[in-house]
């Protein structure tokens, strides 16, 4: 058996999936943007792709599954998943269509089909991030304005009056001119989404499709309040402490919003609100948790010893195996995504060891790299590192998470001004 794993060379599950796919017994194709110029740079036989340029991408890996034949696909990341869908398509493998791929990834059209299903979401209107939009009769506020393509939270603004509207249009409106933004060319680049904030605590929702049924694999709580006016997402503890009548009804909500998407096979991480105007669904992306992240869920198989990772249970899934007999392990667990404080450069990290010893903590990977440019939501988009941790309840899970990064210190130091003529 033989999977693809489509990915930007920058992604962090990589190594991942390739541990799980020995443990599993399964062989590994890549496609990842990485040099065309160069032969096998990342020294993993990749297909070099262009996720904006999905015909001649999609060519490069039929030609290759032609000597190397396919059993599944799986897109790592949010850039990959129309180019996913379409390889599936061709080579009648698992996945999902490329419309409902492109859904997923446009935060606009999702809402639309959100709304069609009968689903609640917000008012929401597209808009030139060029333009003035304070007169524009659908606005209401507090809102909030956001890139159609960009994931992450990046780019995510409230804006409480249209002085903060305008400010958060220009702020927009700069980054989406970035040339490190204007480079993923996913067609999204000149509007942006304006809606109305929604009140309510924010869940996350992994789980897989099979033949258009959802199998929930871990509600996650966001325990940090996502009130604005960014909305970086910090700590994630698994399983919930909501009743068991408010999860199935957000699980529900999540299967008719794939429904609603046309999403049918495949990884799904959904995110949603919960407040006192119902259950509003933010999105459904059709890929797995992102990062490092998916270190803080652990499955364990009837009949078998040791635990196995999301990566294996999604490789498994993609060669058309029965998850029935996973479950996700019984103790809480939860992860901290380590915020970027300021902008600057990231010159020493202390604390490490201390804030590992903390009981209750797996362990703690700083990913930023010493002399590093680092840069805050929103127009950042990555993290400082991951601190994982595990215990008998969520209450003890985050108070692990929260003393070891209280451990952590940071120098980050001013960027360098450019001298001016």
């Amino acid at each position: 058996m033989r999977v693809l794993i489509l990915s930007t060379t920058t992604g962090y599950q990589l190594r991942s999936f390739g541990d799980a796919a020995v443990r599993a017994g399964i062989d590994l194709m890549f496609a990842t943007d990485c040099c065309h110029q160069l032969d096998d740079p990342w020294r993993d036989g990749a297909v070099a792709v262009r996720f904006h340029e999905e015909d001649a991408s999609l060519r490069a890996i039929v030609d290759a599954a032609r000597v190397r034949p396919l059993d599944g696909v799986i897109a790592v990341g949010d850039r990959p998943v129309v180019l996913a869908a379409r390889v599936a398509e061709a080579l009648g493998v698992r996945g999902n269509t490329p419309a409902a791929a492109a859904a997923s990834v446009n935060k606009s059209v999702a809402r639309s089909r959100l709304a069609g299903a009968g689903l609640p979401v917000p008012w929401f209107f597209e808009a030139d991030p060029a333009a003035d939009i304070s007169a524009d009769p659908r606005l209401q506020f507090p809102c909030v304005v956001k890139p159609l393509g960009l994931s992450g939270s990046r780019g995510v603004i409230r804006a409480n009056d249209p002085a903060e509207l305008d400010a958060a249009r220009r702020r927009l409106r700069a980054l989406l001119s970035r040339p490190d933004v204007r480079a993923i060319r996913s067609g999204l680049g000149d509007t942006i989404l304006v809606e109305g904030f929604i009140e309510g605590r924010e869940f996350a929702i992994e789980g897989v499709m099979t033949d258009g049924a959802l199998r929930i694999l871990a509600v996650f709580d966001k325990p940090d309040p996502l009130d604005g006016p960014f909305f970086e997402e910090t700590i994630y503890v698994t399983p919930t402490d909501r009743g068991p009548g408010e999860q199935q009804a957000v699980i529900e909500h999540i299967g008719r919003g794939a429904a609603a998407l046309g999403l049918a096979n495949g990884p799904v991480h959904a995110e949603c609100r919960v407040g006192p105007g119902g259950i509003f669904i933010l999105e459904i992306a059709a890929r797995p948790i992102g990062g490092l992240c998916s270190r803080v869920l652990r499955f364990t198989a009837h009949g078998e010893s040791g635990d196995v990772s999301l990566e294996e249970v999604l490789l498994r899934h993609a060669v058309g195996e029965d998850l029935s007999r996973y479950e996700r392990e019984s103790r809480s667990a939860g992860v901290m995504m380590i915020p970027i404080p300021k902008r600057g450069t990231l010159k020493r990290v202390t604390g490490l060891d201390a804030a590992t010893a903390v009981t209750g903590v797996d362990d703690v990977r700083i990913t930023a790299k010493t002399d590093q440019l680092l840069e805050p939501l929103p127009e950042g988009a990555s993290y400082l590192g991951f601190i994982f941790a595990r215990g008998a309840g969520s209450k003890e899970v985050l108070g692990a998470l929260k003393e070891a990064h209280d451990q952590l210190h940071f120098e980050i130091a001013a960027p360098i001004a450019l001298a001016t003529r």
